[in-house]
């Protein structure tokens, strides 16, 4: 969804608060204490649902990890009465709440009987969410809504607790507040860049300034990418720095503690924070370019503990583990690949949003170099800040050894009991991932991902969303449907077909490098059975919040004569076009070797 200049008065308004509770009086509680869950639905793609049953097995795998309610999203389509029916529906029958959330890119601001008029005509329903014995309503954006009189048209209670903004929306009005804003960006609903770098935390605290003791809907999304191209009329083409996200924000919610959460979302495919299958069933908006064979169920089964350990008020997840887990999390191409002879986003566009980025100048930090480039044409705004990693959290009970083999690169770690992420540069090939304990590996829990990281624009484009795996693994879940439909259309190549192509199953796993394992904080030794990598030299980075680890490793840089990194192609040394330290060319045979970024 979109947002303009929401957050302009943001940094005014960084002032902490703490959130207050608020008593839970006619909710069917699941938890131990009156904190809710809520994950956000696109009413808008789901046109093709034809029972209540179609929604069932969304209920029944959002309940199962203890998601209270669905924020239902609405526009105003012609079949979104129906949908809402069936959703209430299958809501009473697997014992789930809703709550109708408006979409103001679709609703504006003077339809506020309308809008009272449809709250009322649900509220009555045994699904509605009750909050305080009033019916629960929020939205997307809003500001400058009369709540006075949506409250008078309803004729009834409601808490209302919309999606508006400080130092825009009239927060004495409203019962509480949903932040949306769950990435890092500039201030401006983009990625953070020289004007503007605000973090999902100052924005919690410029909703509890604003709410001044209400409660507050805390915002916990895993991803942010779009690549949208004239092919559409809602053009849009740009990625929010989400890397190790979800595992941060889930310590921070739990050092938060907030009265609510919402999980942004579980059917937006095409902004790429879905946390539903993409079995779940849906019409294609375009998005199932960079969908396709990129499932995020991993990051369902890794909020479960969490989501766990929150409802408990406790501020680690570790007494919440219940079995072992392993979730990865990657890219599929490095960021340096060079997608725009044939991106669906390389040509002029509807940019009436401001949303669209068909090439920008924009800075650039390689190494220790910083430079202003022109950005290739069609990558999304923000490229440059995702970090060309494989993302590994482990949630065990007991320690064990991590291994991970990223292509050519292997490292391995000491992996406490408990939580943790580690991060390790990303390597073309076969991805793949062994949990041992005492040299032997545990059952279930070894095994190769589905998608090999390439040097190829898979359907043309450039995808920055995110191929999630687990260990153990989840069932297969492929796109299919309608959800499929729109693949081919606008592409440049004719390479694509509307159809899943990911494997049912792993190849072997093809490395067997053990290296010496490293406790999280200490820099592992490269791997000497290879004879090449495809990582940056660099450094460990360990950050720990509420009591987490987070351990980022790069190999470190080598003495003369000795690669740290093997270059094998000029689009990895894209756009310095230069070979940095600890960098050696082994590129094509009569391809010129690149001059040294120092000189030397």
């Amino acid at each position: 969804m979109l947002v303009a200049g929401v957050f302009s008065a943001l940094s005014a308004l960084l002032t902490k608060a703490a959130p207050t509770d608020r008593n839970v009086a006619t909710v069917e509680s699941r938890q131990s204490t009156d904190r809710l869950v809520f994950a956000h639905f696109m009413i808008g793609i789901v046109g093709d649902r034809t029972s209540s049953t179609d929604f069932d097995a969304d209920m029944q795998r959002a309940k199962s990890i203890g998601i209270d309610a669905f924020a239902l999203n609405i526009g105003v389509d012609p079949y979104t009465d129906t949908q809402l029916t069936y959703a209430y529906e299958s809501a009473v029958n697997n014992d789930m709440k809703v709550f109708i959330s408006f979409d103001f890119n679709w609703w504006n601001t003077g339809q506020a009987t309308q809008i009272g008029q449809l709250i009322a005509q649900y509220a009555s329903s045994p699904a509605q969410l009750m909050f305080s014995n009033a019916a629960f309503v929020s939205s997307f954006s809003g500001d400058g809504l009369d709540v006075n009189a949506v409250r008078s048209a309803a004729g009834i209670d409601i808490f209302f607790a919309p999606n508006f903004h400080p130092g825009e929306g009239d927060f004495s009005t409203t019962d509480a507040a949903l932040n949306w804003m769950a990435w890092p960006n500039n201030g401006n609903n983009k990625a953070p860049d020289a004007g503007g770098n605000i973090t999902v935390q100052q924005g919690d605290e410029a909703y509890a300034s604003a709410l001044a003791g209400k409660p507050y809907i805390a915002p916990c999304s895993a991803w942010f990418s779009t690549h949208y191209g004239p092919e559409v009329s809602y053009s849009k083409n740009w990625v929010f720095m989400s890397d190790a996200l979800w595992f941060d924000r889930w310590n921070e919610i739990l050092a938060l503690g907030p009265q609510f959460i919402e999980i942004i979302t579980w059917n937006d495919y095409g902004e790429s924070h879905y946390i539903g299958p993409l079995s779940s069933k849906h019409t294609d908006d375009g998005s199932s370019k960079w969908v396709n064979d990129m499932p995020h169920d991993g990051w369902l089964d890794m909020a479960r503990p969490f989501i766990a350990a929150y409802k408990a008020g406790a501020t680690s997840v570790d007494d919440y583990i219940t079995d072992d887990l392993i979730v990865y999390w990657y890219r599929q191409n490095l960021k340096s690949l060079d997608c725009s002879a044939t991106d669906t986003c390389e040509v002029p566009a509807n940019n009436a949003s401001g949303n669209y980025f068909e090439g920008e100048l924009a800075q650039y930090v390689h190494a220790t170099i910083t430079i202003s480039i022109n950005n290739p044409s069609g990558v999304p705004n923000g490229w440059q800040d995702m970090q060309d990693s494989i993302f590994v959290v482990t949630l065990l009970q007991s320690a064990g050894q991590l291994t991970v083999n990223s292509g050519p690169n292997t490292q391995a770690f000491n992996a406490p009991a408990g939580s943790s992420i580690f991060e390790v540069p990303m390597g073309l090939g076969q991805q793949s991932f062994i949990l041992s304990r005492n040299g032997v590996a545990v059952s279930g829990m070894s095994g190769a991902s589905l998608k090999d990281v390439t040097d190829v624009c898979n359907c043309g484009i450039y995808n920055f969303n995110a191929y999630v795996g687990a260990l153990p693994a989840d069932a297969p879940d492929p796109l299919g449907g309608d959800g499929i439909t729109s693949l081919p259309v606008g592409l440049h190549v004719s390479t694509c077909a509307a159809t899943a192509s990911l494997p049912t199953a792993p190849a072997s796993i093809t490395a067997t490098d053990r290296p010496t394992s490293t406790a999280p904080g200490t820099t592992p030794e490269p791997t000497t059975t290879t004879s090449w990598t495809t990582t940056s030299p660099g450094q460990t980075t360990t950050t720990t919040s509420t009591g987490q680890s987070h351990t980022t490793t790069t190999p470190a840089t080598t003495t003369t004569g000795t690669c740290a990194t093997t270059i094998t192609a000029s689009s990895q040394i894209f756009p310095t076009n230069c070979l940095s330290k600890g960098e050696c060319w082994r590129g094509p045979v009569g391809e010129d070797t690149p001059d040294r970024c120092d000189g030397s």
